[in-house]
């Protein structure tokens, strides 16, 4: 009785009903909400694409969001929503030309909206079996794309680290299955893995999660083209043969992160399965050229792979994060995880995400990209992918007749570029652009010079776009400033 008044006292109150409002309140939400996040979307498209958010006013404003009091919801999404315009480089920007990060699409966005309204637990495919089996086929259908063996499985990640991750806890408890119970101790010899020296160094970290330690991760050379160089992998194996290692993985890298290279994925295939190691082919980037008909080839060998990661949060432009693992070993896949609790509704060896992924508790990632691919079809996903490798040859066009150097042959939509002799320094280039506003880049090293980088993230990014930051790159490389002015 008392629990009962309890309740219906909280269900009268104002705070009680900000979190769970009547229909009628939420529907008019929701309106105002899809018009607020149009008109901040055409403010992005049209505005800076560096993050201008005055910090130190930003920082009283958080200092006083103490939670003692309740705020109308429209308020706080109004103060969100102005500040996200100011406080984030915007991703999303046509002349954003940094890092692996797209403009969603707009079907990605769309499902969204639909996961956060029933909000399903993957965990289980008894209690979610739709998005469970949806996301199970749509795994297949991207490997069967990719060319791996017909049975071939895997799930979504929340990116390519979750799925690099899930390829090194493979390839350990397929070398020794007492891996799961014993940890490192079941090895008589240290296992050690090999990537790229201009791989994604996120491989460290994984080294470091699994137990094997960062020590165990080769930085293999490069060919000087910033492709890893197979003598010199086979060599680093050899040694490491004969000072009481193993070798446990091999990773090839499909548009590394600085200049978009693609290791020779056949020789790092063939060296992986004479030294007996798990093969493993990332990638996060560069695994979309698999939509296309006209660049596929460039991946041809990772099909033999054992596993694979595509993440769909970059070139494939869902919304952040959405990576997918792939592997012709299923049956390691369920080794590797298998867990039992009597709390779960089932424990369905290779089909229950909890028993097969790294996570327990999962969202349901996959929809963005099953809505992405239902709407547009591989032939639409190809003129994407096609869009952005021609927009690259544009700039490469523009800037080479003035003496500009691309550095790198890369097939992935990255350029790095040297500019002409005389010209600001490299660095500075890069930092000019992106406190100006008008467009964003970045600087690397590419086989060790600094180099500025260039990458066609964005779907919505025009031949003008391109034309504009050629034009921002010749005046800084002058060291000349311009005012800007809003999207041209």
């Amino acid at each position: 009785m008392q629990l009962n008044a309890a309740l219906s006292a909280n269900d009268s109150t104002e705070q009680y009903q900000s979190l769970f409002p009547q229909d009628i309140v939420r529907h008019g939400v929701d309106d105002w909400l899809t018009n607020e996040l149009n008109r901040a979307a055409d403010s992005v498209r049209n505005g800076p694409v560096s993050a201008g958010i005055p910090m130190e006013a930003f920082g009283a404003e958080l200092g006083d969001m103490d939670f003692d009091t309740s705020r109308e919801l429209r308020t706080v999404l109004s103060w969100v929503i102005n500040n996200m315009q100011s406080g984030v480089v915007h991703v999303s920007h046509p002349r954003y030309f940094g890092l692996f990060n797209p403009t969603p699409s707009h079907p990605a966005q769309c499902a969204e909206r639909i996961v956060a309204q029933f909000n399903p637990q993957l965990a289980s495919a008894k209690t979610s079996p739709f998005p469970v089996a949806l996301e199970a086929s749509l795994v297949g259908k991207i490997a069967c794309r990719a060319g791996m063996p017909a049975g071939s499985a895997g799930h979504f990640t929340t990116g390519g680290s979750e799925a690099n991750f899930t390829a090194l806890l493979c390839a350990l408890t397929r070398a020794n299955p007492a891996f799961g119970s014993a940890g490192v101790s079941a090895f008589d010899r240290k296992p050690a893995m090999y990537v790229s020296k201009d791989a994604h160094l996120a491989w460290l970290k994984i080294a470091h999660q699994t137990g094997i330690g960062r020590n165990s991760v080769r930085l293999v050379s490069t060919d000087g083209m910033g492709r890893m160089d197979p003598a010199a992998l086979a060599a680093a194996i050899e040694a490491d043969t004969q000072a009481g290692y193993f070798p446990a993985i091999v990773i090839a890298t499909a548009g590394t992160t600085g200049a978009g290279m693609i290791d020779p994925l056949h020789a790092c295939r063939d060296i992986a399965t004479k030294a007996d190691a798990w093969f493993h082919v990332d990638a996060a980037w560069g695994g979309a050229l698999i939509c296309s008909d006209r660049y596929r080839s460039l991946l041809d060998g990772i099909g033999t792979a054992d596993s694979v990661t595509i993440d769909a949060h970059k070139w494939l432009a869902t919304t952040m994060g959405c990576g997918i693992f792939l592997t012709a070993s299923p049956d390691i896949l369920s080794a590797t995880f298998q867990a039992t609790m009597e709390c779960m509704p089932s424990n369905f060896v290779g089909i229950d995400p909890y028993v097969t992924t790294v996570q327990w508790s999962r969202r349901f990632l996959g929809l963005r990209l099953f809505v992405s691919l239902a709407a547009a079809g591989w032939r639409g996903y190809a003129d994407h992918v096609e869009k952005s490798i021609g927009l690259a040859e544009r700039l490469k066009d523009i800037l080479v007749p003035d003496g500009w150097h691309v550095v790198n042959d890369s097939p992935v939509a990255v350029l790095c570029l040297r500019p002409p002799s005389g010209a600001a320094d490299v660095r500075q280039i890069a930092k000019s652009v992106v406190e100006e506003g008008d467009a964003w880049i970045s600087s690397v090293e590419f086989e060790g010079e600094p180099v500025l980088r260039v990458c066609i993230t964005s779907g919505e990014t025009t031949q003008a776009d391109i034309g504009h930051l050629a034009a921002l790159l010749r005046l800084h490389a002058q060291n000349k400033v311009v005012t800007y002015e809003g999207r041209r």
